[in-house]
């Protein structure tokens, strides 16, 4: 079933959905994209695009312009909280493209993908908040204006809280995890090198790297709370209670939290991976099919890889249905994975008790240094794995 001339709406201006959306035009469907805010724009701050993610990009041909507006990740540096050392480090120049590990600000990959698809013809609709999804065939989507819109296919992109889950999974509460996340974008004064360190401390750690060509740098700091947190991107933080929060770590820390005068600031939910992926005419995609915990840094990318096996099984499929499925069948084990990995993740570098942060520190540097090859190769069932090159 060729997708060339089948009308696809999608709902989500973000990451997952104007990937989606170039995809498919690539393969002659007519697509338009529904946003519900007055602008193409991401709220937010930076964000890690693994190869397996880049992958995506270059095959849609934005390879050498989403280069040019991100910086090169060359290791991942695990360090102790207190002075900053370094306790283990993961080399990503041995990756087998040493380019394809990169650092990039959300809005300026939004921005590549907003021109990228209105040169390909894409319709953009602004202000377009969708309020539910009625699949069948001819599924539409009922907008908060009254109005509604008509297509051969429906596809939900629109995050967590999707309008399209409910109606093919009903609704399920998420379960708080007892973590808050803040985050800022800041100026690069203390010289933060081209690399992602992970300060870890007892019940907290900082993650950090450059963007924007090294002028400014990403942080996100999760913590360990009892009071609970309304979900979402929009909530300014106290920055002095930030800085208190992690009033004992060392390193670059200290002057990275000093920069940040408004943190944003969000409680981490943890949601089920939906069970029903499709009904009739209508899927979900990225967050609204699958969100994840921040602890891999795969959340926009596993959205980017959806989009990619979505279009492809569309196109090759002898139906909608069958399209739908395969794309489903594809691509839930694997998200189900990150998903889990991402759940376990934060422990290891929140360990309270210094003797087991001493040992598990000791055991990790020791690692490093005997085996760093293996540090990174723990990681190929992600890095390595590319979408547009299975079939």
């Amino acid at each position: 079933m060729a997708i060339a001339g089948q009308g696809i709406t999608i709902i989500g201006g973000g990451i997952g959905g104007l990937t989606l959306a170039l995809a498919l035009r690539a393969k002659g469907a007519e697509v338009r994209v529904l946003e519900q805010a007055d602008a193409i724009r991401e709220v937010g701050a930076g964000i890690q695009v693994s190869p397996n993610g880049f992958a995506v990009l270059n095959a849609l041909g934005l390879g050498d312009a989403f280069a040019k507006i991100s910086v090169t990740g060359q290791a991942v540096s695990l360090r102790d909280y207190k002075a900053g050392r370094e306790v283990t480090r993961l080399d990503l120049t041995g990756l087998p493209d040493p380019q394809s590990y990169r650092f990039v600000h959300r809005a300026d990959l939004i921005e590549l993908l907003a021109t990228s698809v209105r040169e390909a013809g894409v319709t953009l609709r602004l202000l377009q908040k969708a309020e539910t999804v009625v699949p069948g065939p001819r599924p539409r989507v009922e907008l908060a204006n009254g109005d509604h819109v008509e297509d051969d296919l429906i596809i939900g992109a629109d995050g967590l809280h999707s309008v399209l889950r409910p109606v093919l999974n009903g609704v399920a509460a998420p379960f708080f995890t007892g973590q808050v996340a803040w985050r800022a974008v800041v100026p690069n004064l203390m010289g933060h090198p081209p690399e992602a360190r992970v300060h870890m401390g007892p019940g907290r750690h900082v993650v950090s790297y450059p963007l924007r060509g090294g002028e400014a740098v990403n942080l996100v700091a999760v913590e360990e709370r009892r009071d609970w947190q309304a979900e979402g991107w929009s909530h300014i933080g106290d920055p002095a209670q930030l800085r208190a929060a992690f009033a004992d770590f060392g390193g670059m820390v200290p002057e990275m939290l000093h920069a940040a005068d408004r943190p944003g600031v969000w409680g981490l939910f943890r949601h089920n991976v939906a069970r029903h992926w499709f009904g009739e005419n209508v899927a979900l995609l990225g967050d609204a099919a699958h969100p994840t915990l921040p602890f891999m840094a795969q959340g926009a990318v596993m959205a980017m890889e959806d989009a990619w096996v979505l279009a492809d099984r569309l196109d090759r499929a002898e139906d909608v249905a069958q399209g739908l499925a395969d794309y489903q069948n594809t691509r839930r084990d694997r998200v189900v994975k990150v998903v889990e990995t991402a759940n376990g993740n934060a422990w290891k570098y929140h360990l309270s008790n210094p003797l087991m942060r001493s040992a598990a520190h000791l055991g990790l540097g020791m690692m490093g240094r005997l085996a760093p090859g293996k540090m990174l190769s723990q990681f190929d069932w992600i890095y390595k794995h590319d979408v547009t090159a299975a079939r």
